[in-house]
């Protein structure tokens, strides 16, 4: 494992989930959320995130909720084309249903087509099928955020992360690319004593829609070929696949099993497996 990251010319690291592997927030997010439904909802709501936290929904982590059609779709993140799609109830659609509905590669947006890549969605994938508004999911995220910066909130350090990227800094360059915005990057990077480790934070970055022109902006900046460069995170759809695509090597923190294989591609539980 060392050997990918140690050959390495540039790191490219996430944040959430990656250099903390907290989720207790994703619960916090969901009770904000839960509130803005009426009582008779409360329980369906949380018993519903609960099933797609353990994987037993059609929604998961891994695949992509369609919010126009209340359904869960399948993809082939390597190949970007559909392979099944299910209603919000379990129901499985018709092959000619599904290729009336998705032909041709599937274009992530952040308004119809979710990506579940990390917990960070499936409160919100819960919330839309109960109706909340999305002004409303946008306001409990941000006091999500807020609550992670609480004395409140305490984030779990990764033992030796902090060394290694100390060590790994002198050696590569090292930057950040994720999708939370900079303010909120620089508290989270403080609270985990990591403020000063990175070579440049990419925030705000648009992953998964955006993630290959990102990387390819930041093998520009540096100079570095794709081969020389490794993706690190946890979200298969937002960071491995498009850096595997590209030439980038890969390393997916999952601490479940999966079936994806690929000779570029490293799969450890936590990151303190991988430095």
């Amino acid at each position: 494992m060392k050997s990918i990251i140690d050959d390495a010319k540039l790191l490219i690291f996430d944040l959430d989930g990656t250099l903390y592997e907290d989720t207790d927030h994703f619960d916090y997010y969901c009770r904000l959320l839960q509130k803005r439904v009426s009582d008779e909802k409360q329980k369906p709501f949380w018993d519903t995130y609960e099933s797609m936290k353990k994987g037993t929904h059609p929604v998961a982590i891994g695949k992509v909720y369609d919010i126009k059609n209340d359904a869960s779709v399948t993809v082939d993140p390597m190949t970007l084309q559909v392979t099944k799609v299910t209603s919000f109830d379990g129901v499985e659609w018709s092959e000619d249903k599904v290729k009336a509905e998705f032909s041709g590669e599937l274009v992530y947006d952040f308004e119809r087509l979710i990506a579940i890549g990390d917990g960070w969605w499936l409160p919100y994938a819960t919330a839309m099928h109960f109706g909340v508004k999305q002004a409303d999911t946008w306001e409990c995220y941000n006091a999500t955020k807020e609550y992670m910066v609480t004395d409140q909130f305490q984030l779990s350090k990764t033992p030796g992360l902090k060394q290694a990227l100390q060590r790994l800094k002198e050696k590569k360059k090292v930057v950040l690319l994720t999708n939370s915005e900079r303010e909120d990057v620089k508290r989270l990077l403080n609270e985990l004593e990591l403020h000063d480790l990175f070579d440049a934070l990419y925030t705000e970055s648009e992953k998964p829609l955006k993630t290959k022109e990102k990387l390819q902006t930041i093998l520009n900046e540096y100079g570095i070929k794709p081969h020389e460069a490794v993706s690190i995170g946890d979200n298969f759809i937002n960071e491995i696949a498009p850096a595997l695509l590209m030439g980038l090597k890969a390393v997916y923190i999952q601490p479940n099993s999966i079936e994806v294989e690929h000779e570029n591609l490293h799969v450890v539980p936590t990151l303190a497996n991988a430095l």
